[in-house]
């Protein structure tokens, strides 16, 4: 059976996709805002994991949606989940399970368990969090097992993380995104897999 994961090219999602590869025949799924939007190195990402890459655009227009709502609450919490919540909603309509490296001690993006169990009555799919039971340490030390990785702020690294875009909205509106997003980011990109390293 087919996994549609969701995938920014992190070691979070990363991870995920590896063990729902277990026992799933996994598809990696990026999403975009702007369908001219470049991703060389999510496909590399993808390409290190061996799974197949696909590449979504979101609906015209939910860009500034989403920037407006950042601007209005004055924090991106609300926006990202609706992004999320979006992103899994839409690919419900093509897979029967649905993955992504949403950790334990994650707040955004996080569908909640009404949220999850209202996708899965309305549609039928399964939407399945591997890393879940997992702390922010334990994923850390085990994406270290398996991959090679590089960190680095928010923008300043080229991921398929929703954050960046909307970033990008706002700067192009003359708004500091700094004022709005918190400080520190870290965010990750996978580079390269480890060799003579099995996940059983």
């Amino acid at each position: 059976m087919k996994a549609g994961v969701l995938y920014s090219g992190g070691k979070d999602s990363s991870l995920a996709a590896i063990m729902l590869g277990t026992y799933y025949e996994v598809e990696l799924n990026v999403y975009v805002f702007d369908p001219s939007r470049r991703i060389p190195s999510v496909e590399a990402a993808a390409q290190a994991l061996g799974f197949p890459l696909k590449k979504r655009v979101f609906r015209e227009g939910l860009l500034n949606e989403m920037a407006d709502l950042v601007n209005a609450c004055g924090f991106p919490n609300d926006a990202i989940n609706t992004v999320h919540q979006i992103a899994v909603e839409t690919l419900s309509a093509e897979y029967q399970v649905i993955g992504d490296g949403t950790r334990f001690n994650d707040r955004v993006p996080m569908l909640s368990r009404a949220e999850v169990q209202s996708l899965g009555n309305r549609t039928g799919c399964s939407y399945v969090r591997p890393l879940l039971g997992y702390v922010k340490p334990e994923v850390d030390r085990l994406a270290d097992r398996f991959f090679e990785v590089k960190y680095g702020e928010t923008g300043m690294i080229s991921n398929g993380d929703y954050e960046t875009e909307i970033r990008e909205a706002l700067s192009a509106r003359g708004i500091d995104p700094s004022s709005l997003f918190p400080a520190h980011h870290e965010q990750s990109l996978v580079i390269g897999r480890r060799s003579n390293v099995s996940i059983r």
